[in-house]
């Protein structure tokens, strides 16, 4: 069995970084909506995250659907763990369920 060197950097960022979001641009940057949407969450309750950019590296931005299995981008994990893209992180932003997870992993968040 061959290692897919993709996968190994991706294992490498998410084991190395408490919180990272793949996405298309950058935090500063967003080139899409749906990545722009997701910083806005986190920058809204004040987590400190690792953005990569997909769109510099076309084996980097099909490696990480390949490597979650999920279908898009922006991708976000916490502590190493597949949390969800968009839709998701935002409808747990809004039910208080990303903050609690984030509390819950030792992730410091603004108070509400």
């Amino acid at each position: 069995m061959t290692t897919n060197p993709v996968f190994e950097r991706i294992r490498q960022e998410v084991g190395g970084n408490d919180v990272v979001l793949y996405m298309k641009g950058t935090p500063v940057f967003p080139q899409c909506g749906f990545s722009a949407a997701v910083v806005q969450v986190l920058t809204q309750i004040g987590v400190k995250f690792k953005g990569i950019d997909v769109l510099t590296d076309p084996s980097l931005r099909q490696g990480v659907k390949d490597f979650s299995q999920w279908p898009t981008v922006p991708q976000l994990y916490v502590k190493g763990e597949f949390i969800g893209g968009c839709d998701i992180v935002r409808e747990m932003y809004q039910t208080g369920e990303l903050q609690s997870l984030l509390q819950s992993r030792g992730i410091a968040t603004k108070a509400a």
